[in-house]
């Protein structure tokens, strides 16, 4: 717990990387099947683009002087998408196994390994733009304990679940982390308009999980939109538990993204300044990142804007 100790209770925030997907595929001609970056572990080549990715990451943080999110490559590796990708639970175990200690031994072979945080990363069990089916938490609960219970047996810091679209969802997935004393934080997807996918806003989302599961996130999370489609949508009695910001790098909406056949990664510059100026809107501020269109000049920009 002394690395989530120090995450939550320094005055400077933590950094991430950015959109580790969108980066590999557009960037590193990576095949992701349903944009499954854990694949990447089953070959010699795939662990190699992925250690290249992060440890540039790594790098760049003990050059700043910043603590480093370092998460597993497994959004996709639930329940939901495990199926579709040939995986049975125990199949779900063991990628989610195998990629805990991927990070763990890209950690203790990094001379910055004191001031790295490891988080295992969660996706939602549906589409993270469009979900077609909204989860009961039991039934989210369900689609996720295989990985939940190896990121509590293999003692990550944190595992967090980004890309989430409703509270049912979230409900479920923060239930069962608290039921493994699983330290846990929670980001919610929004569209151009500020809101959840559903329509719902901010607000009365955050509101409903904090109700249903007696504030047991340690802290929430925006990510998957451009700055600009939420700073000015920050839902006002949140800003104190809102602790990671991830946006993507472009203005596109989810649908345009969607049908889009090449990488729009915006403009770096304004990303950081964007970034930097809605960070002073956030007191509790605790992970610095990117999500789909942004790479290491995107958090390098955030860095020199002064976030």
């Amino acid at each position: 717990m002394e690395m989530l100790d120090r995450l939550l209770s320094s005055s400077v925030p933590f950094l991430s990387d950015g959109g580790l997907e969108t980066d590999l595929i557009f960037h590193e001609g990576a095949d992701l099947p349903q944009f499954a970056s854990f694949v990447l572990l089953d070959t010699s080549e795939g662990r190699e683009m992925l250690r290249r990715y992060l440890v540039s990451y790594l790098d760049m943080a003990e050059a700043a002087g910043r603590g480093f999110v370092l998460g597993t490559p497994t959004w996709r590796a639930n329940g939901g998408w495990g199926p579709k990708l040939g995986l049975d639970d125990a199949g779900i175990r063991d990628v989610n196994r195998r990629a805990v200690a991927f990070i763990r031994d890209l950690r203790d072979t990094h001379p910055w390994r004191k001031n790295i945080l490891l988080e295992g990363a969660v996706g939602p069990a549906g589409d993270g733009y469009a979900p077609a089916q909204l989860l009961a938490p039991a039934e989210a609960a369900r689609l996720h304990n295989a990985q939940l219970e190896t990121f509590a047996d293999d003692g990550v810091d944190i595992a967090t679940a980004f890309t989430i679209t409703h509270p049912g969802e979230a409900i479920g997935i923060a239930t069962r982390a608290r039921e493994l004393d699983l330290p846990f934080a929670l980001s919610f997807t929004v569209e151009t308009d500020g809101r959840l996918p559903t329509g719902q806003d901010l607000d009365s989302a955050l509101d409903e999980v904090e109700t249903a599961t007696d504030g047991y996130c340690r802290y929430y999370g925006i990510n998957c939109a451009h700055p600009e489609h939420f700073v000015d949508r920050l839902p006002s009695g949140w800003l104190n538990r809102i602790g990671m910001v991830r946006p993507n790098a472009s203005r596109r909406s989810h649908a345009e993204l969607d049908e889009a056949t090449e990488l729009d990664d915006g403009d770096p510059h304004e990303f950081g300044a964007l970034y930097a100026g809605m960070a002073q809107r956030l007191p509790a501020l605790r992970v610095i990142g990117g999500c789909c269109g942004s790479d290491i000049r995107h958090i390098k920009a955030v860095i020199a804007a002064g976030a």
